[in-house]
């Protein structure tokens, strides 16, 4: 039986968005009732889109099998989005094997946060989900295609899609993924690097070669940050076919699985046997789904923001409360680094996606009856595919976790509830991912230490000002502020003072890396400090207590509220490294709670 609290809160999604869905549906039913759309096309449109397709002009122009528009992430930069060079041949061949055809209908950009971390280019980064989804929007509008795949793996490249892809919801959509590059240097190895760096007893020809031995290859960084949670996502919540996700590059598990994928989209379209277009699982129950998943795997606060702006895209209202409610009913059942030691291969082979998905249905904590890419209900995503004298088939998967350091049954839980903590309080409403911090570090009440940039924090720490207890407020980084970057520059430095004994909190309005770690974060603060939020007046010393047990965001001394706000000149943020093209996406932007949207 489904459990009660999962239950309420999807009634409550469902009831908060009953009239956005519907207007969302019955968009996505107009669009539908249209029928396949190349037939409404003018011959000279349509002899446009057909005049390079080389072998498929013919089967185009007849019209009687599906055509697949592929909207790619591709560039050769990134390692997880490399392996998508083979992909559009894979799809096109499998496409022609099944009656149909397949053309790239456009590309979207593929931003790496962890390329840019800690630079201005930073302040980028949230906004390239939109840019995403208005580039997904634009490849599909060229109103040809009867089906979508989507290539893209990271950070906002994914939730991106997903929101591009729900302006589109009467096509169905099949999610592709490149997966994880094999296993390199030992996460642990590589944080004790970049600490040791930090603190200044190792120099950068040895972080360098620590941080190359850990990225090494073709695929997704193996730690379980964004991108990864991404790929878990698109599974449980029914994109991917069971198991896809961390199959790694350049294997022929993983060609076997593209190839199926183009073949369903086909399937799913209006031409094929199997109607299921992207609107009809993407609904409230998949959400709440992927939220469970979250939860149970420690996954990245990225997703508290995505997540919501995702959802909205297909009139379905997320807030903070429902993931702190699912939260407190989920078992964390996956330790994979920063929550652990193991990487997502690690994971993968322990039992994986099948295991952890088969533990969270046998607990009443996932909806099963959703329609999934699959054809089949959540049920068949206990399944592992394999290949069988060279064919696709899908097996039982593990019943048993075959490493109870990395997996576990829901009955043996790493801890009783998720990782996910809403705070609430006098400062505003902000999130804390503890799945990975000590239960000792769950309460911080110190002086606040208060900084405008991450510059200035790491300024301190050179010059060893930062002494004592402290709760380190970082305010400005809202997205209306500059663009909302991640903060993972400053996990080294905090972790440091937490290790020297100190008591250390971070406060902030902005956002930490997916792969945030073991100092509590209260983050995604809102309102931000540019918005009108209270974290505008603190100053130094005013005393902050962060409870992610009560889940209260205090500083304690009301009189602090009646001050002005602080306002910095934040004229820096304004030009360069391309800031300058995003000034009215800076003004328009909603708040994070409501996803950080600018659409």
């Amino acid at each position: 039986m489904l459990n009660s609290t999962i239950s309420a809160v999807t009634t409550r999604i469902i009831a908060r968005s009953k009239d956005s869905r519907a207007a969302y549906l019955a968009r996505i039913g107009e669009a539908r009732d249209q029928g396949p759309s190349r037939r409404h096309l003018a011959c000279s449109a349509q002899a446009h889109a057909y005049a390079a397709a080389a072998e498929d002009q013919s089967a185009l122009a007849d019209g009687q099998g599906g055509n697949i528009g592929i909207i790619t992430a591709y560039n050769d930069m990134l390692s997880a989005h490399q392996p998508f060079q083979d992909f559009p041949e894979i799809i096109r061949a499998a496409a022609r094997a099944a009656g149909g055809t397949a053309q790239v209908a456009g590309a979207v950009p593929a931003m790496c946060d962890g390329i840019t971390q800690g630079s201005d280019s930073m302040e980028l980064s949230l906004f390239s989900r939109d840019v995403i989804a208005m580039s997904t929007g634009i490849g599909l509008s060229h109103n040809v295609f009867d089906a979508a795949v989507f290539l893209g793996v990271c950070d906002k490249i994914v939730p991106g899609l997903v929101i591009g892809a729900q302006a589109f919801g009467h096509l169905p959509a099949v999610f592709l993924p490149a997966g994880p590059m094999t296993s390199g240097l030992g996460n642990d190895e590589k944080a004790r690097v970049r600490q040791e760096f930090a603190e200044g007893k190792v120099d950068r020809r040895a972080l360098m070669q620590a941080e190359m031995a850990a990225y090494h290859g073709p695929g997704t960084c193996t730690f379980y940050g964004t991108a990864n949670t991404n790929q878990m996502l698109m599974e449980i919540m029914g994109l991917h076919l069971p198991g896809a996700s961390f199959v790694t590059p350049g294997t022929a598990l993983r060609k076997a699985l593209t190839e199926k994928g183009a073949a369903r989209a086909l399937e799913m379209s209006a031409l094929g046997p199997d109607y299921t277009p992207l609107a009809d699982i993407l609904d409230a129950r998949a959400f709440v789904n992927g939220i469970v998943g979250l939860n149970a795997t420690g996954g990245s606060t990225n997703l508290l923001i995505h997540l919501v702006a995702m959802a909205r895209a297909g009139g379905i209202l997320l807030d903070w409360q429902d993931f702190s409610d699912i939260s407190a009913v989920t078992p964390l059942l996956a330790r994979i680094y920063p929550n652990g030691l193991a990487d997502v291969n690690h994971f993968h082979a322990a039992g994986g996606m099948g295991f952890l998905i088969g533990a969270l249905l046998d607990a009443g904590l996932l909806h099963e009856d959703v329609k999934t890419v699959a054809g089949r209900g959540l049920d068949s995503y206990r399944q592992e595919p394999v290949l069988q004298d060279g064919t696709l088939i899908w097996r039982e998967g593990a019943n048993d976790s075959l490493n109870t350091a990395i997996l576990r049954p829901s009955d043996e839980p790493f801890q009783a509830s998720g990782g996910l903590k809403r705070l609430s309080g006098n400062l505003g409403n902000a999130v804390m991912k503890v799945s990975a911090v000590a239960p000792k570090y769950h309460v911080t009440e110190a002086p606040a230490r208060v900084f405008d940039d991450q510059n200035a924090v790491k300024a301190a720490f050179q010059a060893g000002t930062l002494q004592g207890d402290m709760v380190v407020v970082v305010r400005f980084q809202g997205p209306r502020a500059n663009g909302m970057p991640e903060l993972h520059s400053l996990t080294p430095i905090l972790s440091i003072l937490q290790g020297r004994g100190q008591r250390v909190a971070l406060v902030t309005d902005g956002r930490m890396s997916g792969a945030s770690g073991k100092v509590p974060s209260a983050i995604h603060l809102s309102p931000e400090a540019l918005d009108g939020g209270m974290i505008a007046r603190v100053q130094d010393g005013d005393v902050i207590r962060v409870d992610a047990t009560t889940g209260r965001l205090d500083v304690l001394d009301p009189k602090v509220l009646a001050r002005p706000p602080q306002q910095p000149d934040l004229s820096a943020h304004d030009s360069g490294m391309g800031r300058e093209l995003f000034k009215t996406m800076r003004a328009a932007v909603g708040s994070a709670e409501t996803g950080a949207s600018t659409l």
